[in-house]
């Protein structure tokens, strides 16, 4: 709840500093590429597995990410999110305390409509956007004897505000943070045995240059 309102939060501050505007953000048929890095941190609570036997704990990862936006209007954009695949160590523990170690890797392109504000403050360039990711799970393992371990693919809404600092005419820094709804089904066995509640925050930092 605490990251769903920091995020309302964000997006009202961005919306609050742009209310007078003499200048285009990004006019129709440009496009922008970025190349940073995402740190990835997943709720606190990932749920529970196995008729609510074993928690779930889903550790942090920082990979690159690249990200490509095309202005189909004027400061409304579509932008594409692609990153290396993110790596996350799991824990697994029972009401005793006891712990089943696990890990997997994911991939999570994310695919969001952008509104980008002008701004009387040309060093300050905010914008929100709202759209869709879809992740994919593959590498999984489980410290458990020689049970199979598989995470299902899953597809969530996806929230995005940031800033953009711009450092010349056609060149920016960009500080961003996406809430993303991760929740996989989780098997083991080849049986169902619940849903992970990943839910992650995406914090990122990158350089973003306009064409």
């Amino acid at each position: 709840m605490m990251k769903r309102q920091a995020l309302l939060l964000a997006a009202a501050t961005a919306c609050s500093a742009t209310f007078m505007a003499p200048a285009l953000a990004a006019p129709a048929g440009s496009w922008t590429v970025g190349v940073g890095a995402g740190y990835v941190m997943p709720a606190d609570d990932n749920g529970k597995l196995a008729n609510d036997t074993l928690s779930v704990d889903v550790d942090e990862d920082v990979r690159p990410t690249v990200t490509g936006e095309y202005f189909f209007a004027d400061n409304v954009g579509v932008e594409v999110l692609a990153a290396l695949p993110f790596h996350h160590d799991i824990s697994l523990k029972n009401a005793e305390g006891a712990t089943i170690d696990a890990k997997t890797q994911h991939l999570p392109p994310t695919v969001s409509l952008q509104y980008h504000f002008d701004n009387v403050n040309t060093m300050v360039k905010p914008f929100v956007g709202i759209g869709a990711n879809y992740t994919t799970f593959f590498k999984e393992r489980i410290y458990l004897n020689d049970a199979d371990l598989k995470i299902k693919d899953s597809f969530g809404v996806a929230g995005h505000v940031g800033v953009d600092f711009p450092i010349a005419e056609r060149d920016a820094v960009r500080v961003d943070a996406r809430y993303i709804d991760i929740e996989p089904d989780v098997e083991l066995n080849g049986n169902k045995i619940g849903t992970a509640e990943i839910n992650p925050w995406v914090f990122g930092v990158s350089y973003i240059k306009s064409f």
